[in-house]
């Protein structure tokens, strides 16, 4: 993993295509990959005025429409065109499966080169939270993953990675997930958080996740006008990357996979702490509470018998208890496992342990609340299963 990641820029770059796809080529360009400069210039540039490029980022941002049809605003004449340049077609749904009453909606959508990606959008008491995948597959190669075990196809554009929250907003607008007329008075019409969990590692597309980032948070018609406090970024501990983070002055959540406390353990089930070891990655997590204000999330998936012992729990509690109070907290999270793994989720009484023994040093820990098992809920488990 190169330490020189690039800097964060806000046009378009090519993802790095590292196995072969059925089709090569970067994906279509489009609005949401630029900012408003750039959306001028690249109007003007197909010989619009540049004001159009308001109007277009007021239909994408807050009306999430792309049919020209419902653009009554742009001049009949050439607005196809128009629309078709700065709206092309990025994501093609090919199935969708839900759990919890309708609550949850699991998505899997196709690429314009076939590459399969998804994203899961579910519906709680006052908020509507979306996960969404930054890569096509994923480099790290956790062997408990699926995405893991699929390897890294490509990056993801910024726009890619954004009209994944956009078509959860399309299909909040269009009712598609239950719960929204008896919650009505409590829970959002858009996406009120988004966490950066799905398939990827995306502080390895650093440039794509920080320009989307960037699109989700700026006040509409540039963007969706989320708060930064809604969006959370994991990683497994690309140590400098998470300082560039920290210094990008969005104060979004960063949420480190860590899954094991101690480096030989690690190794194994993180490859890439080979690197990184579990100490420079909690210092990294550390130094980006200090800079931001932030308080960290460290997700840990409880394995049976590999890493859910008591005296990791304290090991853990006690490393992140000596570098300070109130910086930290702690979602253990039952495994869900992929068909045919080795890997399966811990024993309730050890996972209340667990959770006992980091409470015992002080730090906060909350059991993830998990969803989606019956649908082949695992991170890449349904887009496995689809290809």
């Amino acid at each position: 993993m190169p330490t020189d990641l690039p800097e964060p820029t806000t046009r378009p770059a090519p993802g790095q295509l590292t196995f072969a796809a059925p089709r090569r080529g970067k994906p279509p360009q489009h609005l949401a990959d630029f900012d408003e400069a750039g959306r001028k210039e690249a109007v003007e540039a197909l010989g619009h005025k540049g004001f159009r490029a308001k109007q277009l980022s007021t239909h994408y941002f807050e009306r999430f429409v792309s049919d020209p049809a419902q653009m009554t605003d742009l001049p009949a004449a050439g607005r196809d065109e128009l629309v078709d340049a700065m709206l092309p077609s990025l994501m093609t749904p090919i199935r969708s499966v839900q759990a919890d009453d309708g609550r949850t909606v699991k998505q899997v959508w196709r690429l314009f080169d076939g590459a399969l990606v998804e994203s899961v959008l579910m519906r709680y008491p006052g908020r509507v939270t979306m996960c969404i995948s930054s890569q096509a597959g994923c480099g790290m190669n956790c062997p408990f993953c699926a995405t893991g075990q699929e390897g890294l196809t490509r990056n993801l554009s910024t726009a890619e990675i954004v009209e994944q929250v956009v078509a959860g907003a399309r299909m909040l607008r269009d009712g598609a997930l239950a719960g929204g007329d008896e919650e009505s008075r409590e829970t959002p019409l858009r996406v009120s958080n988004v966490v950066f969990m799905g398939m990827g590692e995306a502080l390895a597309n650093y440039r794509q996740a920080v320009n989307a980032i960037r699109r989700l948070t700026e006040p509409p018609p540039a963007g969706l006008g989320m708060s930064a406090r809604g969006l959370t970024m994991s990683t497994v501990g690309l140590v400098p990357a998470i300082d560039k983070l920290a210094a990008e002055g969005i104060p979004v959540t960063l949420a480190l996979s860590l899954h094991a406390p101690d480096d030989e353990l690690r190794n194994e089930l993180v490859p890439i702490n080979t690197r990184w070891s579990v100490d420079e990655a909690l210092d990294a997590a550390y130094r980006y509470f200090d800079v931001t204000g932030r308080r960290v999330s460290i997700e840990y998936a409880l394995i049976r018998d590999v890493n859910d012992q008591a005296w990791r729990a304290d090991l853990l509690g006690q490393k992140l208890a000596a570098r300070g109070k109130g910086w930290v907290h702690v979602n253990p999270i039952p495994l869900n496992p992929t068909p045919g793994s080795k890997w399966t989720a811990s024993r309730k009484g050890v996972e209340q342990q667990f959770v006992e023994r980091l409470r015992a040093h002080g730090i906060p820990t909350t059991i993830r609340d998990t969803r989606g098992s019956d649908i082949d809920g695992a991170c890449g488990q349904l887009a496995a299963s689809t290809a």
